[in-house]
């Protein structure tokens, strides 16, 4: 009987620390929109560095990167010398889709 007890009660605690710790990870969600980018398009189109406005685009459109560059409509432009120029000025990792 008391190993019943244990077994059902290290259940619980394993479930719950489960559900805990996904909970403390769920991240917000991000809405990706290419158009969010437009205040890289200096940076991207000549050597003008990047703003902050840009820089900061860009790191909250950084989990749709691998989506851009996928898209044969935007590839071009993601996947320019100047993109990956303006993502490491902006510490941005460039994803390796």
């Amino acid at each position: 009987m008391m190993k019943r007890v244990s077994f059902v009660a290290l259940c619980v605690v394993a479930l719950a620390v489960v559900l805990f710790s996904g909970e403390s990870r769920t991240a917000e969600a991000v809405t990706c929109n290419p158009g969010e980018l437009a205040p890289c398009s200096p940076a991207l189109t000549s050597s003008t560095p990047p703003s902050s406005a840009c820089c900061s685009k860009l790191k909250a459109q950084q989990p749709c990167l691998c989506g851009y560059i996928k898209n044969p409509s935007l590839k071009q432009y993601v996947n320019s010398p100047n993109a990956k120029k303006v993502a490491s000025t902006c510490g941005v990792p460039y994803p390796k889709c």
